[in-house]
């Protein structure tokens, strides 16, 4: 497969034409932004932990029936897709308060949200990503009322999917934001999920892991990406596994007779 022309650039990340019909290449890039991008820094590594992070749980959810723009990864920044036509919609799945619902709502921070909340915005960086409602999105003929009940179930199936795949590593899924996209008639999750666009707390000591590390600097932002990456795809650090396979050969191995 080869790299071509520049398809779309965006905060984070940049998406390419490639020779093969139907797919693109997405390079996570190391740049990093909050605040609607009033804050901006470039962390190393950062690129190649969200795409590790999305790469594994888009495998997660394709093989628990969730369809994705996914197909492989070229190296550890640069991702292979399905084309989709995108909806501008972004879908924000919330478990908990937290962020702009309790700035702009009287709810309390940290309050469970039961059912889960979904907010959709639109959008549109020159907008400011406002929030739509249903009426609002079908006027607009951004999707129809049936696919609209469609990306409320899928992003709701993704949901139960995330919440019991973080709570096995320790973690509480907070939020987190997708987008989709059609491909023919059949709408599939795109862009990413990673710890950019999911709000992960601790579950023992209640600690951010995520981009709330860098918008309000609680802490190093890439040892936090790094550590969420080796929890939820439970991947130990080398010198850790190197000690574990040592530590197995030597309790396995069978003491020398004694001599007589």
């Amino acid at each position: 497969m080869k790299q071509k022309g520049l398809l779309y650039t965006g905060k984070a990340k940049s998406v390419y034409h490639t020779d093969v019909k139907g797919q693109l290449i997405v390079e996570f890039r190391d740049d990093i932004t909050a605040f609607d991008g009033g804050k901006k820094d470039r962390l190393k590594n950062k690129g190649s932990y969200n795409a590790e992070a999305s790469a594994f749980i888009f495998e997660y959810l394709e093989k628990n029936g969730v369809s994705t723009h996914f197909v492989k990864m070229l190296d550890p920044r640069h991702m292979v897709v399905r084309e989709l036509k995108m909806i501008p919609l972004e879908v924000i799945v919330r478990n908990i308060a937290a962020g702009s619902i309790v700035r702009n709502y009287p709810f309390k921070e940290g309050s469970k949200l039961n059912p889960p909340v979904i907010v959709i915005d639109y959008k549109d960086d020159a907008r400011h990503d406002p929030m739509l409602n249903d009426d609002l999105i079908v006027a607009l003929k951004i999707a129809t009322p049936a696919e609209l009940e469609k990306i409320k179930k899928i992003a709701l199936k993704i949901n139960t999917l995330l919440v019991k795949l973080m709570a096995a590593q320790g973690i509480t899924l907070v939020d987190f934001k997708i987008e989709f996209g059609r491909a023919g008639k059949t709408i599939c999750l795109g862009d990413e999920i990673s710890m950019d666009s999911m709000r992960l707390w601790d579950k023992k000591t209640g600690e951010s892991l995520d981009k709330d590390v860098y918008r309000f600097e609680k802490g190093d932002v890439m040892e936090t990406y790094n550590s969420v990456v080796q929890r939820i795809t439970k991947r130990a650090p080398a010198k850790a596994k190197q000690k574990a396979v040592a530590a197995k050969k030597t309790s396995t191995k069978k003491p020398a007779a004694k001599k007589r």
